[in-house]
Order: C-alpha cells, then sequence, then structure tokens
C-alpha cells in the first residue's frame, strides 16, 4: 500500500503536463484577457494620482512620480487583480497558478525595466529623448512576454508546494515593496524622477507637482 500524497490546495488539478487542446485555448484566451487588462489598466494607473487629486489613499497604485519604479508598479495591480478573479475559475483545471502568475509579475516590470533602459540609451544620445510610441511598443512588448510565460507554466507539469509557496511569498514582498517604496524610496537611480528624460533629484512623493502635470 502506498501512502497517500499531502493535499494541497491544487489538489484537484492535472497530474501531469496538459495535453487536452480544448483547455489549452481556454488557458491562452485568459491571458489574452489578462494582457487587456494588464496594458490598458496600468496605462490608466499611471494617471491616476493626478487625477485623484493626490491622494495618498491612491498613491501606492498609481506612480507618484516618473522614475522608473513607479511605472512598474503600475503593471502589479492589474496583473494581482486579474489573477485573483482567474483563480476563482481556473485552480483546479491547470498547474502552477500562483507560479505562473508570480513569473509573470516579475517577468513584466523587469522586462519594461530592461527594455527602456536600453531603449533611452540609444534614442537620448541620438534625439535627447524618447516618444510615446516607443515607450507603447516596450510596455506591449514586456507585458506580451509576461503573457506567454504564465500561458506556458498554467500548462506545465506540476511544480510542487513547496514552488507554490515561494510564488505566493514573492507576490506578497513584491506588493509590501510597491507600498513602501511609494513614501520610502532608496535613494538610487531606480527610484529618482526621471521626467522628461532626465534626472531631478526627487524622490517619491513630490512636493511640487506643477511642472508635471497632465491634466491643467
Amino acid at each position: 500500500m502506498t501512502a497517500a500524497a499531502p493535499a494541497t490546495s491544487d489538489a484537484a488539478a492535472p497530474a501531469g503536463v496538459i495535453a487536452d487542446p480544448a483547455l489549452r485555448r481556454t488557458v491562452l484566451r485568459w491571458e489574452i484577457v489578462g494582457w487587456l487588462v494588464v496594458f490598458f489598466v496600468a496605462s490608466f494607473l499611471h494617471f491616476i494620482f493626478e487625477l485623484s487629486g493626490f491622494s495618498t489613499i491612491v498613491a501606492p497604485f498609481g506612480s507618484v512620480n516618473e522614475s522608473t519604479w513607479e511605472h512598474l508598479k503600475l503593471f502589479y495591480w492589474p496583473g494581482l487583480a486579474f489573477a485573483i478573479v482567474q483563480h476563482a475559475y481556473l485552480r483546479h483545471r491547470v498547474n502552477n497558478f500562483w507560479v505562473a502568475k508570480a513569473v509573470s509579475a516579475v517577468m513584466i516590470p523587469a522586462s519594461v525595466a530592461f527594455l527602456f533602459y536600453a531603449y533611452i540609451g540609444v534614442v537620448i544620445p541620438i534625439d535627447g529623448k524618447g516618444t510615446f510610441l516607443g515607450t507603447i511598443v516596450i510596455t506591449a512588448i514586456a507585458v506580451t512576454l509576461g503573457q506567454v510565460a504564465a500561458c506556458r507554466i498554467l500548462v506545465d507539469e506540476p511544480y510542487g508546494e513547496r514552488a507554490r509557496r515561494i510564488a505566493i511569498a514573492i507576490l506578497v514582498l513584491m506588493g509590501v515593496a510597491f507600498v513602501v517604496f511609494t513614501w520610502a524610496p532608496p535613494r538610487i537611480f531606480l527610484f529618482e524622477n526621471f521626467a522628461f528624460y532626465r534626472y531631478s533629484g526627487e524622490f517619491g512623493i513630490l512636493k511640487d507637482y506643477t511642472p508635471y502635470l497632465v491634466f491643467k
């Protein structure tokens, strides 16, 4: 007689690689919807702090300055909200749900940062500034990479309970970091206001937003 496997929250999920074409298509459709949610909600969150009248309640969810870090958190919150909704429908039909979401949550902002610095490293010496189209393309590529990674992990063989716990811990720590660093950012370039493609020496919530207003 063999011992029963320890129960986990994903105990009813498939035991191996998901080969069912219909289920794989379902996963793909969910991740396409996730792409739309992350891309467009992140774009909206870029302006929500100003639209809220610079409310401190809204500050952890929107960009409070033009630093790279403040743009990275814009992708985390819609991705997390979508994952919570998606979990209710797919948790017993796919594998590695929280691992997939954690990988996506890390990959998207990491890709945004890498592509952005590569981009400005090319365009600033040439033109002195970037373009709106350039940032849109960077965002689209980064979100695509994250969603593709999630899609592949969701149909892969189970990674185990330890991986699930690590993934959840990563998601929690990311959320805490995005909240804490809104008010207490480290004094390094990643957190420095980079408005108009120039570092201003400002960090966190600014004393004066007049020069940076979009909706005047």
